[in-house]
This record gives structure tokens, C-alpha cells and sequence, in this order.
């Protein structure tokens, strides 16, 4: 099940609408590092919250894809972790430090235009 990944500006929106399998996120990743090649893209939203249950080689996916945008130059932000999810995550050991989190989409967009905003102050 391919995840839509969508351009809004300079930040691209993923949402992940339903379990996927090790293959998905392996296609999802790719595509979304893709995308992040284009010109302008600067960041990334993955919006997790039609996700009912997380597996740890999903976490791990999720924190390698973040550090796999960082490497190429953009900032990301996953919001939308669901309560069942987290307490998993918490439960099984699975760590997201460093990585920017947001309760929502609206919260996770301005997290990120913050973050884009502070970088290019830096450069």
C-alpha cells in the first residue's frame, strides 16, 4: 500500500493511513528521500495518525528515515502518534530522541516552519 506523499510549498506531507508491511516502509522511505531530492523541498511532515499499532522495525524505519532526510538537508517532524501507539513504543523500549514530534498536523507543520525558519537564520 503506497503512502501519498504530498508538496505544500517547501515541505512534503506523508500519511501513513494503515499498517504497513517491511516492504511498504522500504518503498515509502525511498520515495520520500526521493521527493526530498526536488528542488525547494526543505522538510518533511509523516503523519502517523491512522496508525493503530507500531512494530519495532517500523520505530526503527521511522528514526532512519528522519536521519536519512537530515543527511540530505531537510528537517522532518512525525506527528500524530496515537496513545496505544506510544504506550507500545514506551513498552518495547523504542526511543525517538532527537527526532520532532507534534500531536498534529497543524502543530507539526508550524514545528517545522520554526525549525526551517531557525536554520536558514544559521546559514
Amino acid at each position: 500500500m503506497p503512502v501519498p506523499i504530498l508538496k505544500q510549498g517547501p515541505v512534503l506531507i506523508a500519511s501513513v493511513r494503515a499498517a504497513l508491511s517491511d516492504s511498504d516502509w522500504e518503498i515509502f522511505r525511498t520515495a520520500l528521500l526521493a521527493k526530498i531530492g526536488q528542488p525547494k523541498v526543505k522538510g518533511a511532515v509523516i503523519d502517523l495518525t491512522a496508525m493503530e499499532m507500531i512494530d519495532s522495525y517500523a520505530a526503527r524505519m521511522l528514526r532512519d528515515m528522519v536521519a536519512m532526510l537530515r543527511l540530505r538537508g531537510a528537517e522532518a517532524v512525525i506527528v500524530g502518534i496515537q496513545p496505544d501507539v506510544a504506550f507500545a513504543m514506551a513498552q518495547l523500549g523504542l526511543r525517538m530522541e532527537g527526532i520532532n514530534t507534534a500531536l498534529d498536523l497543524d502543530e507539526g507543520l508550524e514545528v517545522l516552519h520554526r525549525l526551517l525558519g531557525a536554520r536558514s537564520m544559521h546559514v
